[in-house]
């Protein structure tokens, strides 16, 4: 019903936006018009004594359509609270799409904000959790951010935090707006920022409990009554601030990092030793197919680009789903090989022309007759270590392998060595997890 509320608000806006640029020639002629009145109100008879104006006005219809064009473009960014609910990333994306507008219709507007219009929750998460996961590799944890789980730290520390403009305090601001959206409370104003840096000056913390800082800047002064923001600021000469996070606060951070990421990958310490060493497929596999961009970023990372005149890679994909990642390294002109323990998604993988194996990777023998291996493992109690280890081993030498991996792997379990790149938060939204991910990539010596 939400969804419907909200779509009909938009269609109304793209409405009057119709309507008025249909009758923007009449209203310019209404204008020039009542000029003209107006100049035969200031005469008798027409005899004209002096102009009424220094210069006759003149519109530009084109001028005017172009306003129009934008004032549509913010109408709708407003009406769907695109400041509280979007990223500092997407924000910064959608400002550059309003400078330079397309026309104005449902379907362009729903293809610019349409996620946001129909998933306004999912990005309050994600813009909170873009936010957080940049401030201390903590907020990357699986494990850390779940409920009860006492991981999370309570203080950040922001780099290089000086005047307006300075990378620590738009860091501040990007902090302060994600948990505003998540809270429901205002976004920050630039008179609370002015009462920050009245306290700073002052050598005071500022605390932002409600209590009431006096300010003054160079054209005006006054005094500010700070929202409760569960939140202190405190600034050292060596140019960082720390940010100290109230246990209200800290709650709400990790309430809304769990429900973003969700109790969907268990990747913690429940999987004792005596599993270490076994071959038997995971009793969950945890199947999320690679979304396209994902395999893009894989591929990037390993070196694996299209248009080589060199001889074709060969690529093994172990677990390999229905193909997705095969498809892209056939597509890049390399000759893929893949192995699915199971025997419907091999069956699809092979529809599309690939060399599939219907069997469990775990048992396969090793072959190192492989240029690259490209991966996407099983997550569930972190069988992943066993599948990379063994994916290793059919590296030809100075061969390459790249898998996609959550991101406790490196920050928290640390059992894979290699170079580690972090996936943007929420890559793997549309397979059905917000887990955070990252690729982990190991050359064989050669």
């Amino acid at each position: 019903m939400n969804q419907l509320v909200t779509q009909r608000t938009v269609l109304d806006l793209v409405d009057e936006y119709d309507e008025k640029n249909a009758a923007m020639d009449d209203a310019i002629a209404s204008f020039e018009a009542a000029f003209s009145r107006l100049e035969l109100a200031a005469s008798v008879q027409g005899k004209y004594v002096a102009p009424v104006t220094r210069h006759r006005p003149y519109v530009s219809a084109s001028e005017l359509r172009s306003n129009l064009l934008k004032s549509g473009w913010k109408a709708i960014y407003d009406r769907l609270q695109i400041d509280m609910i979007a990223s500092a990333k997407d924000k910064k994306l959608f400002e550059r799409t309003l400078e330079q507008p397309p026309e104005l219709t449902f379907d362009n507007a729903k293809a610019t904000f349409g996620d946001y219009l129909m998933r306004p929750r999912y990005h309050i998460l994600r813009g909170l959790a873009e936010v957080f996961s940049d401030l201390d590799q903590a907020y990357k944890s699986h494990s850390k951010v779940k409920i009860g789980v006492k991981g999370l730290p309570k203080r950040v520390i922001i780099s290089t935090y000086g005047g307006y403009g300075s990378y620590g305090r738009d860091k501040l601001r990007d902090i302060v707006n994600a948990l505003a959206a998540y809270q429901g409370k205002p976004l920050m104003s630039h008179d609370e920022l002015s009462a920050i840096e009245a306290a700073h000056g002052s050598n005071e913390d500022a605390v932002l409990d409600r209590r009431t800082i006096a300010w003054k800047s160079k054209y005006r002064e006054g005094e500010y009554q700070t929202l409760d923001r569960g939140l202190t600021i405190r600034k050292f000469s060596n140019g960082n601030a720390h940010v100290f996070f109230a246990p209200s606060t800290l709650l709400d951070i990790n309430r809304a990092l769990a429900e973003f990421y969700g109790e969907v990958l268990p990747d913690t310490e429940e999987e004792d030793a005596k599993h270490q060493t076994s071959t038997a497929v995971s009793k969950d596999l945890q199947f999320y197919w690679s979304p396209a961009d994902v395999i893009a970023r894989a591929m990037d990372v390993a070196g694996i680009y299209s248009g080589r005149e060199a001889p074709a890679h060969r690529v093994l994909e172990p677990s390999c789903g229905d193909g997705r990642i095969l498809d892209e390294l056939r597509a890049r002109g390399c000759r893929p090989f893949g192995i699915e323990v199971h025997a419907g998604r091999a069956a699809e993988a092979r529809a599309k022309g690939h060399s599939v194996l219907t069997g469990n990777f775990l048992e396969q023998p090793a072959r190192p007759e492989f240029d690259f291996v490209v991966m996407n493992p099983p997550f569930y109690g972190r069988h992943y270590v066993k599948h990379v280890n063994h994916a290793l081993k059919f590296l030809k030498p100075g061969g390459t392998l790249v898998s996609i991996l959550p991101a406790t792997a490196h920050y928290d379990h640390q059992e894979l060595q290699g170079q580690w790149t972090d996936l943007p938060v929420g890559s793997f939204s549309e397979a059905g997890t917000n887990v955070p991910t990252g690729i982990l990539k190991i050359r064989r010596p050669a």
